[in-house]
C-alpha cells in the first residue's frame, strides 16, 4: 500500500426533501449572501430553482443569480460569474445542477479572489491560493464534483478543455436529494452512471499494486452502480435505486476509492481515459462526457491490459465473477495455455463492461458521435497541452498511442 493523504471536508446533507434545507444549512454555517449558478432549463422548468430560492429567503440568505451554464462549461460565463461575485460581495457560490454547474461555480470561486484572469489556473500559468466557499445542490449524479478536488472548463476560442485539481475545489456543503433525479432522461442517467464507474476505474487501474481494502471498496461501488442502473431505467422513480446511484457518484470521486493506489505526490490514478475524452468533448461540445467515456475506456483497456493483467483479473473477478479457466480442473474441448486463459478472462471482462454501458444506451464507437479519422489529428494539440507528450501511470503512452486508441474506437 502506497502512502496517501485522504482529505474530504465536505458536509453531506442527503435524503428526501433535502433541497428545502439549503437555506437553513447555509445560514447555520454563517453564510449571508450566495451566488446561485445553474444551467439552461430543467432546474428552472421543474421548480428546483424556486425551491432553493424560497429556502434561502426563509433563512434570510441574500442571493444573486447566474444562469445559462451549458454542458462542458465555458470560460466566458465563468468570467461573468467572477464579476458578479465581486460586485455583490458574495460569501458562498451555490451551484444548482450537475457537474457543469458545479465546475463553473468552482472556477468562479477561484477567480473571484484572484487579480488575474481565472483561465490562468487552467493553463497552469498560476496556482490558486484562496477561494470563495462553494456549496452544491446536486441534481445530476455523475461527476462527483460535489466532493472532488477537480474542476474542468472549456475555452471555445482556444479549442481547449482544461482541468485543475486542488483541495480548494472541494465544496464545503453538498445537498443530495435523490428525488430530484426522478425526472432525469434515461440517456443522462446512463451517462452519469458511466462517468462515476470511470472515476472508480481510473483509480483502480493506476498501475500500482493491489490494496485489498481499497479494491473491495472500489469494486463494491461499481457493483452497486451496476445493480441500481437497470432498476432506474425500468422505474425512474425507484427512490432506493436513485439514492444508491447518487451516493456512489459521490464516493466514486472524493478520493476514497483510490487510497493507497496513487503514487505519492501525484494524482491518485491514471486518468488517461478522462484526458482522451476531454479532447473529444472539446472537439464537439455536444458530446456528453460519460458517453464519450463509454467508448474510450474499453478501447484504452484493450490497448494496455497486458501491462498489468493481474489488475484486470481482479476487476473481472470482483465485478463480474469472471475467472480464468483452469485446464487441470475445467473440462475443455480444446487445449488452453495459462497465457490464453488470462487473455480470454481479460477480454471477457472488457466485453462485459462495454456491453453493460451499451445496455444502458451508451454508444459503442466514436463514429456514433460523427467522429472520423480526420478528427483525430484535431485533438492532438489539446492533448499535448493538457497531458504532454508522455502520460499515464498504468502504462506510459505517447501521442502516437493516443492516436491508435482513438482509431481503434472509431
Amino acid at each position: 500500500m502506497n502512502d496517501f493523504s485522504f482529505y474530504s471536508p465536505t458536509r453531506f446533507v442527503f435524503g428526501r426533501k433535502a433541497t428545502d434545507k439549503v437555506g437553513e444549512t447555509l445560514s447555520a454555517s454563517g453564510y449571508r449572501r450566495a451566488l446561485i449558478v445553474y444551467g439552461r432549463g430543467s432546474v428552472v422548468r421543474l421548480g428546483t430553482l424556486d425551491r432553493v430560492v424560497a429556502s434561502l429567503d426563509a433563512a434570510g440568505v441574500e442571493h444573486v443569480e447566474l444562469g445559462g451554464v451549458r454542458p462542458n462549461p465555458e470560460i466566458g460565463l465563468v468570467r461573468e460569474g467572477v464579476e458578479l461575485a465581486r460586485k455583490h460581495g458574495v460569501d458562498v457560490i451555490l451551484p444548482v445542477g450537475g457537474g457543469s454547474a458545479m465546475d463553473c461555480a468552482k472556477a468562479i470561486a477561484l477567480g473571484a479572489v484572484y487579480d488575474g484572469d481565472v483561465w490562468d489556473f487552467f493553463r497552469k500559468r498560476a496556482t490558486p491560493a484562496a477561494r470563495v466557499d462553494v456549496a452544491c445542490v446536486v441534481t445530476i449524479p455523475a461527476s462527483g464534483s460535489e466532493a472532488s478536488n477537480s474542476c474542468v472548463i472549456s475555452n471555445d476560442e482556444e479549442h481547449l478543455k482544461c482541468g485543475i485539481n486542488t483541495d480548494l475545489n472541494r465544496p464545503v456543503i453538498a445537498i443530495l436529494d435523490p428525488e430530484l433525479t426522478f425526472t432525469l432522461p434515461a440517456y443522462q442517467t446512463a451517462a452519469g452512471v458511466t462517468d462515476m464507474i470511470a472515476h472508480i476505474m481510473e483509480r483502480f487501474f493506476s498501475g500500482e499494486p493491489a490494496v485489498g481494502a481499497t479494491d473491495n471498496i472500489a469494486c463494491g461501488l461499481v457493483r452497486a452502480a451496476m445493480d441500481a442502473a437497470p432498476k432506474v431505467m425500468e422505474n425512474p422513480e425507484d427512490y432506493d435505486a436513485r439514492a444508491e446511484i447518487m451516493w456512489v457518484g459521490t464516493l466514486a470521486h472524493n478520493g476514497l476509492a483510490g487510497c493507497g493506489l496513487g503514487i505519492p505526490g501525484l494524482r491518485d490514478g491514471d486518468w488517461t481515459c478522462h484526458g482522451l475524452e476531454h479532447e473529444l468533448s472539446a472537439l464537439d461540445t455536444k458530446i456528453t462526457h460519460g458517453a464519450g467515456l463509454a467508448v474510450i475506456f474499453p478501447a484504452w483497456m484493450r490497448y494496455v491490459w497486458r501491462e498489468h493483467p493481474e489488475r484486470f483479473l481482479e476487476f473481472g473477478s470482483q465485478v463480474f465473477g469472471i475467472e480464468p479457466v483452469d485446464p487441470e480442473v475445467d473440462e475443455l474441448d480444446v487445449e488452453v495455455t495459462p497465457e490464453q486463459a488470462v487473455e480470454y478472462a481479460v477480454e471477457a471482462t472488457i466485453d462485459e463492461l462495454q456491453e453493460f454501458f451499451v445496455s444502458l444506451g451508451m454508444p459503442r464507437t466514436l463514429s456514433e458521435f460523427g467522429v472520423t479519422e480526420d478528427d483525430i489529428e484535431k485533438m492532438m494539440p489539446g492533448l499535448k497541452i493538457n497531458r504532454g507528450e508522455s502520460f499515464g501511470s498504468f502504462m506510459k503512452l505517447t501521442l502516437d498511442d493516443a492516436r491508435e486508441i482513438y482509431r481503434s474506437a472509431l
